[in-house]
């Protein structure tokens, strides 16, 4: 399975944040933000924003002299047996956050071994998770998740997956013609969540924006209820600029 080109955009913002977190690291007594900016060769209007998600998040801390300092959520993660619970937990509540400010259950999805596979999500009574009434695996074509993960497929992988995946008609508006879908997932800008308006399920409106961390296709996902089409656009928007923290806790 091949990845296309890494896309631009809101992602380099993670390789940024764990460049502050390094150098940040290296001075254990703390360091101020001008030497942070000369040290990383980030500009402080750069700097400043991910300083903000970073104390945020639990990575860094400020102390009464403004220097910063490893905060507690990096100190947690620490080493061994126990890092890839904590990663999880971090995880967890950052994807619990994030459902919270958009208003609408919040998956993770990953690309492995030629299947979809979600692999944490964060529902509540409020925002319940869509019901999987088709296998994910199956309804590529018609999920906001399938399809940001195959738009992150070369035509090779793409077309591999089709052939072990048929396309189904889930409901009226599900695209099944395979030439219509691959158009549509080629037009598909790279920094723009991926829409799926009832094509998977009657009466559930999703959107899914793309995960590139290391070698393996991912995206961070939301489902809303039909009656809540209207916040679709403006949630998926919040969904796309809090991406970072999640990206950054896959990276760590």
């Amino acid at each position: 399975m091949a990845l296309k080109p890494e896309p631009t955009a809101p992602f380099h913002s993670v390789q940024y944040a764990l460049r502050v977190l390094e150098t940040v690291s290296k001075h254990g007594n703390g360091v101020l933000d001008a030497q942070i900016s000369r040290e990383t060769g980030l500009p402080a209007g750069h700097l400043a924003p991910l300083l903000l998600m970073l104390r945020r998040e639990g990575y860094v801390e400020q102390v009464t002299d403004g220097a910063y300092v490893i905060g507690a959520s990096l100190l947690l993660l620490g080493s061994g047996a126990s890092r890839r619970q904590a990663l999880e937990t971090k995880l967890q509540q950052t994807l619990d956050q994030l459902r919270d400010s958009v208003g609408a259950a919040v998956y993770i999805s990953r690309y492995v071994d030629g299947e979809i596979r979600v692999t944490q999500y964060a529902d509540g009574p409020r925002t319940p998770a869509v019901n999987e009434w088709v296998d994910f695996r199956s309804a590529a074509h018609a999920s906001a998740i399938g399809k940001c993960l195959l738009t992150q497929l070369d035509q090779n992988g793409r077309r591999d997956h089709i052939s072990r995946h048929k396309i189904a008609r889930l409901t009226s508006r599900t695209i099944t013609n395979e030439k219509v879908l691959f158009s549509k997932l080629d037009s598909q800008p790279a920094t723009v969540p991926v829409l799926d308006l009832q094509e998977y399920a009657v009466g559930t409106v999703c959107a899914a924006v793309p995960l590139t961390a290391g070698s393996s296709a991912g995206c961070l996902a939301l489902s809303l209820p039909v009656e809540d089409a209207h916040r679709l656009r403006s949630a998926a928007d919040t969904l796309n600029r809090r991406a970072a923290p999640v990206l950054l806790s896959l990276a760590l």
